[in-house]
């Protein structure tokens, strides 16, 4: 593949309900004259590139209010009194509160029964209120009395003084030992039953969010691709990528370019590379659209590839083969990894994680958070379930050379796996295609 064919992508981004993506004409391909020219392109922005996120609305309040009645329920079921919540993804999973973590306390309750509460600073409830979508209990402290004085008040005022109690083990230890202080009769136990078990299965709603997230992405790929010259950095390319996600409706845009011996490592060196003639190309990117991420890699040749490249990309793409036919209903989602591990073996690479090889896990769950539990990776028994989404990316990485990476993420329903991208369908044609939802 010469760079003026570098991407014709007859295997672009098209669905039966979508309209066919236009294509980014390759003359833009052609030998950069120098790296100036690659660093204007990847600065500018493109009238071509439109928000495409309209037509998705925001998880509703009624959805929010049926997570707290889930996750009250599974309280009732592993004897929890309460849990107690600090800010992140799962506060604004069930109040919509979307806050920061310091040195000043607020936190969600969500008692077993009644009615939910927040605690924060005196001078911080104007803005907590901004994003608070349900519940109106919110309760204050000043900056010289405690926050958990004001924890336990609420907690009694739900007929809470004994019991479990549970935090999230990313709650920081000033919180935990300063609830234990205020109700000494509480008993600290894991909330990952209650949270995990609400965040872990998603709903329509959620699904729609992740796939228009994940629409978002495989867009901006096809319009970075054909964008790329020889000359440009890796900088570039992230900056282009961020650019196209955002002018297409995605917020929190992140990107991760690693060219050439650069991608033999997953999350990159220090090392400045830049596109030359051969080069490998391996971009790791997503958004978020309402809270909800996305996360595809893409692995492509600038010019020509070795067989050496195409072997391990042809590898790595039935790898992802071997997962997607794994991923059962029912099944333990360690035995992902495991089919996975297996077909390796069968192609000269070692069984565990040792290199020249896979690794990291095949693949993390998603949702609001890039990486959530449950994870395709060894040991893990969880039983894969409808409403359950993963990364499915067994890269391949030689040190010293090169690295090949796709992921596309997928989910679960109560048949099968399917994915919200599927997975391009050779190096020459590197893109992939958006799969209908199917809620």
């Amino acid at each position: 593949m010469n760079k003026r064919d570098f991407l014709k992508l007859s295997g672009a981004v098209t669905v039966a309900s979508i309209a066919p993506l236009a294509l980014t004409s390759t003359a833009a391909l052609a030998d950069a004259s120098d790296a100036g020219s690659a660093s204007a392109n990847a600065n500018s922005s493109s009238s071509s590139l439109k928000p495409i996120t309209a037509g998705v609305s925001p998880i509703s309040n009624a959805e929010r209010e049926a997570r707290i009645k889930k996750a009250q329920a599974l309280m009732a079921e592993h004897n929890m009194a309460a849990i107690i919540i600090e800010p992140g993804a799962a506060m604004d999973y069930f109040s919509g509160i979307q806050w920061w973590r310091s040195e000043r306390l607020t936190a969600l309750i969500i008692p077993q029964k009644g009615e939910i509460a927040v605690v924060t600073p005196f001078f911080e409830q104007p803005s907590v209120l901004e994003s608070l979508k349900v519940g109106d209990d919110v309760r204050v402290w000043q900056e010289h009395e405690s926050p958990f004085d004001v924890v336990a008040n609420i907690l009694k005022s739900r007929g809470i003084e004994k019991g479990n109690i549970g935090f999230e083990s990313s709650v920081r230890y000033f919180v935990v030992t300063g609830v234990t202080t205020a109700l000494p009769n509480m008993n600290i136990v894991a909330a990952e039953p209650i949270t995990r078990g609400c965040r872990m299965y998603k709903t329509a709603a959620e699904l729609t969010l992740i796939h228009k997230a994940n629409e978002v992405t495989l867009r901006a790929y096809e319009y970075v691709f054909s964008k790329l010259e020889i000359g440009m950095s890796q900088a570039q390319v992230k900056s282009l990528m961020n650019s196209a996600q955002q002018q297409l409706g995605g917020s929190s845009a992140w990107c991760l370019a690693l060219f050439n011996d650069a991608s033999a490592y997953p999350h990159g060196t220090n090392a400045k590379q830049t596109i030359s003639e051969g080069s490998v190309i391996l971009l790791d990117s997503g958004c978020s659209v309402h809270g909800y991420q996305s996360d595809i890699s893409r692995t492509l040749v600038f010019g020509k590839a070795s067989q050496r490249v195409v072997d391990v990309w042809n590898t790595v793409r039935e790898g992802q083969n071997v997962a997607f036919a794994a991923a059962k209903v029912g099944t333990a989602a360690g035995k992902v990894d495991d089919a996975v591990r297996k077909y390796y073996v069968t192609q000269g690479y070692d069984k565990d994680y040792a290199l020249p090889g896979l690794s990291h896990r095949t693949g993390h769950g998603i949702g609001m958070e890039g990486h959530e539990s449950v994870n395709f990776v060894r040991g893990e028994t969880t039983p894969l379930n409808k409403g359950m989404c993963f990364s499915n990316e067994p890269g391949l990485y030689i040190p010293g050379k090169f690295g090949v990476r796709l992921e596309d993420c997928l989910y679960m329903t109560d048949k099968a796996p399917v994915y919200f991208t599927e997975p391009p369908e050779s190096i020459e044609k590197p893109l992939g295609r958006l799969v209908p939802l199917n809620v």
